[in-house]
């Protein structure tokens, strides 16, 4: 989510926020998946299972393409702070700083949140950052879809692009994120030893399918199914994919949307990438018929994609979204 622009960071208004779950343990080994592989999409289906997540690699994005996008969006966030005001599309688009969304969220981060399909442009000095945009989000959206076509044929859906359409779609709700994680000064003096400053809250992704590329600095945590929450090593040259909720109704609960957050680090600077495959706003969400058993039911009500992003959209980032789309919630 997105606000209008806030002033530059700052440690007063903060708090340092413990997890709501289990502590963080250290680098736990994440899924990782050969793109090239012949049984990738069995080793997919597995990983979206177990931990809604995993790394990708071999995945053909040029290493060149993601880091130069990478300069670019640094060279974007050291302009001065009236300059990065004016990268503001049409709300709630565009860049924002501190506030994560309206209902109070806080993060020690600043990020640009785009339309994707097809990226605007929204400044001046915008020009040579969209143009490796546009380039990134293409590589990306075709890899996207073709993971989506892997899944599909490990749940043995027909067709073979009954999720990627959806993703291909000229008309698909598709955004792109890039985030800027500053250093934290001297976390000690903002509440002690064994405490985080969050950067990006606790959530889900309420797309299909998330797309992620960060930089050579930790801080991603994923929350596995005990509520256990694990640090994801960093991989500049992997790239990770969420499983989001609508995947999760789309396999009636078979996939579990991932829960992850982003701390801050006092040293280092953290630049994630983040490319979300939508559905078109009037796409009904609902388990897909061969992921269903003999005499199973459905365990979520049908819904379009624009209703549950409108509701998504209207909560806190730890909440969890897609209850009151359960069959089992009182309506």
């Amino acid at each position: 989510m997105v606000v209008l622009s806030q002033p530059a960071l700052g440690l007063d208004q903060y708090s340092l926020l413990r997890t709501t779950c289990k502590p963080t343990a250290s680098f736990t080994e994440i899924p990782e998946i050969d793109l090239s592989d012949p049984n990738a999409q069995s080793h997919i289906v597995e990983a979206c299972e177990e931990f809604g997540f995993f790394k990708l690699v071999n995945h053909r994005v040029p290493i060149e393409l993601m880091t130069k996008l990478e300069e670019e969006a640094l060279c974007f966030f050291k302009l001065s702070q009236s300059e990065k005001d004016k990268a503001r599309p049409p709300d709630p688009l565009g860049y924002g700083c501190k506030n994560i969304g309206s209902n109070g969220d806080k993060g020690w981060i600043e990020y640009l949140l785009l339309t994707a399909n097809p990226l605007p442009i929204f400044s001046q000095n915008s020009e040579s950052f969209l143009a490796a945009a546009k380039e990134y989000v293409t590589a990306v959206k075709k890899l996207s879809c073709e993971v989506a076509e892997l899944i599909a044929e490990g749940l043995k859906i027909e067709p073979r692009n009954a999720i990627s359409k959806l993703l291909n779609d000229e008309k698909s709700d598709c955004c792109f994120r890039v985030n800027h994680y500053p250093p934290c000064p001297d976390l000690q003096a903002l509440g002690g030893s064994g405490r985080n400053m969050i950067g990006f809250g606790e959530h889900t992704d309420p797309q299909i399918i998330s797309l992620l590329r960060s930089n050579n600095s930790t801080g991603l945590q994923i929350c596995l199914r005990d509520g256990a929450w694990v640090s994801v090593p960093p991989d500049a040259a992997a790239i990770f994919v969420n499983v989001g909720d609508s995947l999760q109704v789309m396999s009636n609960g078979r996939f579990k949307s991932v829960k992850h957050k982003v701390v801050a680090d006092s040293n280092r600077e953290r630049v994630s990438m983040i490319y979300f495959g939508g559905p078109p706003l009037s796409e009904k969400i609902a388990p897909l018929p061969e992921v269903l058993g003999d005499g199973e039911e459905s365990l979520y009500k049908e819904f379009t994609w624009w209703e549950y992003k409108t509701a998504a959209y209207k909560t806190r980032l730890a909440d969890y979204r897609l209850g009151p789309f359960e069959k089992n919630q009182n309506s």
